[in-house]
């Protein structure tokens, strides 16, 4: 893992699922950022996979706020609705090692069973695949299901997890604990692919190696440190951001309308001021 920081390739890859706020802003020129200063590459991606909330419009928005920010990227910008094939093809490597199992759960169900656990709620999930002739059952019926990550059968490919470590350019070496997220969902009939394992391929096929987003993902990095290691994939580092929040201590969401970056070059804000307040 080279700690070099020439020539380091960062991304911003937001969803089109509403427009832009302050919180992004931050996030995008921070990346952009670091990429100049070390001479890299700064990339774009638009994650778009959840096609019942993206929307054409948002990710038109998107493009039109990050040029207003002066921001430029690399011509060919990734769609994550375009790269099925490539999901497919990690999803099958991975059903092929006994990786992955039939869950026939509902959501509910799952809610349900973790709620009861001994620490609470947000307990992680872990089930199992029935025996043959349930699955044969339930598929024949047409029962919807999710292919979930076995973390005790990737705990055993990988030799353990204690090797498994990533660096965060503020927090340095972490060691990868993938048993606190459960038995994570991978794809899905009704939304395909999941994020973990999409953002993972994807940053390894663009090269990406600087992931800068905010401190809310850090916990992500322990699955997708795995989903790596699984796939044989490099690992980059890390730089997870201070979360800008609302004056009142709250995290911005794409919700507060009045807060979105449109809003406020509508308001006639002026993106150095914009970067001033950020702390850029």
């Amino acid at each position: 893992m080279s700690l070099s920081n020439a020539g380091l390739v960062t991304r911003f890859a937001p969803s089109p699922t509403g427009l832009l706020h302050r919180g992004h802003a931050y996030s995008a020129l921070l990346a952009a950022d670091i990429a100049a200063e070390t001479g890299g590459r700064f990339l774009l991606r638009i994650e778009d996979i959840d096609t019942h909330r993206c929307r054409t419009e948002f990710a038109d928005a998107i493009f039109a706020d990050l040029a207003w920010l002066g921001l430029t990227w690399e011509t060919r910008v990734v769609f994550q609705s375009t790269r099925a094939t490539a999901y497919t093809r990690a999803l099958d490597w991975l059903k092929e090692r006994g990786l992955l199992y039939r869950c026939f759960r509902t959501r509910a169900e799952v809610l349900n069973e973790i709620g009861r656990a001994p620490h609470g709620p947000q307990a992680p999930f872990f089930g199992r695949a029935l025996g043959s002739d349930e699955e044969a059952r339930q598929l024949n019926e047409g029962t919807p299901f999710a292919w979930r990550l076995s973390i005790a059968a990737a705990e055993r490919a990988v030799g353990g997890f204690d090797r498994l470590k990533f660096q965060d350019r503020t927090l340095g070496e972490i060691v990868a604990d993938p048993w606190r997220a459960g038995d994570v969902v991978l794809a899905r009939k009704d939304l395909g692919v999941a994020y973990h394992l999409a953002v993972t391929v994807d940053d390894a096929d663009a090269e990406v190696n600087l992931v800068v987003r905010g401190e809310d993902l850090l916990e992500a990095c322990h699955v997708q440190r795995l989903l790596q290691a699984l796939l044989d994939l490099p690992t980059p580092r890390y730089h997870h951001h201070r979360l800008i929040l609302r004056p009142d201590g709250k995290r911005f969401a794409k919700r507060d309308t009045a807060e979105t970056l449109s809003a406020l070059r509508e308001a006639g804000v002026s993106p150095a001021w914009l970067r001033q307040e950020l702390g850029l």
